[in-house]
């Protein structure tokens, strides 16, 4: 029943009704799966509101996944290679995932087989950092693997 109810117990939905009213309250149904279904006496706006804050404060705690792409050509130089290497490792470190492509312009689709050892290069080398969500997958003109960040002990 509610805070202010004398005894708890199993009523009558008519007794439950009348003692809610004499106390100018709702009865709520709380589970009403459970048997015999569970009710409480309390007012039914506070209630609702009760509710809607619980799941604002549930919304807020869920962590929010944030995707970086990272995007390469099929012969793209040692350099750069390093270069967006290190980006992509401060991204996994920071808890993102990474998302790495290789862009295939024109006639570059020929060489899908250097995108995928690219790929599969730089998914090796962030071992220490993430793990690959998925292999490398050619989609159009575009080769892409998921890179996760590892869990945090």
């Amino acid at each position: 029943m509610g805070d202010n109810v004398p005894e708890q117990g199993i009523y009558p939905v008519s007794q439950a009704l009348r003692m809610a009213q004499e106390m100018e309250l709702d009865l709520v149904e709380i589970a009403p799966t459970a048997e015999p279904p569970v009710c409480k006496i309390i007012d039914y706006q506070k209630f609702v509101y009760q509710q809607k804050k619980k799941a604002k404060e549930q919304k807020a705690n869920a962590s929010k996944v944030v995707i970086k792409e990272i995007r390469f050509g099929p012969q793209t130089d040692e350099h750069d290679y390093q270069f967006k290497l290190n980006h992509a490792k401060s991204f996994l470190q920071e808890g993102s995932k990474v998302k790495a492509y290789v862009f295939f312009r024109g006639r570059s689709i020929l060489f899908s087989e250097q995108g995928e050892k690219l790929l599969l290069r730089f998914a090796l080398e962030l071992e220490d950092y993430g793990k690959a969500e998925q292999m490398p997958r050619l989609e159009g003109k575009r080769m892409i693997m998921m890179l996760a960040p590892n869990k945090k002990k």
